[in-house]
């Protein structure tokens, strides 16, 4: 059975997952790639650093945003977002974003793209230490779709 998500459905997927693609369109060139990252409900939160897709998204703020999550070929959900990216360059700002990542829940992996500082999931003394850009992206438009075999249930619903 394939579907639309229902908007409670669609932030749970948002809330769930640590990995999701941006995609960014600047200078005639469409960019997708994934990032981690943490939602707090209205912001989707990331850290990264200098590279083409900061170039694409200060270029161009307007992106789109795509999280799923994948049980088998059968048994999917998948959200995409679209939003404006802001890149948080005010020591309040960054703290937040700072506690809000640092307070993803995380699988037993962990890789060095996912710390914010060698002491992660520590949260640094001062935002000063954080290497990188933190940003966010404001999502104004969301919707999301399923297919589920009848006798699947997802985890979490």
């Amino acid at each position: 059975m394939f579907g639309n998500l229902k908007t409670e459905e669609i932030e749970e997927v948002l809330g769930s997952q640590l990995i999701g693609r941006i995609g960014c369109n600047a200078y005639n060139t469409t960019y997708v790639v994934p990032i981690s990252y943490a939602y707090d409900g209205e912001y989707v939160y990331c850290h990264t650093y200098e590279g083409l897709k900061i170039i694409m998204m200060r270029a161009n703020p307007n992106i789109c945003f795509e999280v799923d999550t994948m049980d088998d070929m059968a048994n999917w959900r998948s959200v995409i977002t679209w939003g404006i990216f802001e890149e948080l360059t005010n020591a309040e700002d960054q703290k937040k974003a700072i506690q809000i990542l640092n307070s993803r829940k995380l699988s037993g992996t962990v890789s060095e793209t996912l710390q914010l500082s060698p002491q992660w999931p520590f949260p640094p003394d001062s935002v000063d230490e954080v290497n990188g850009i933190m940003f966010r992206i404001k999502l104004y438009e969301k919707t999301g779709r399923f297919e589920k075999s009848e006798a699947h249930h997802f985890c979490g619903v």
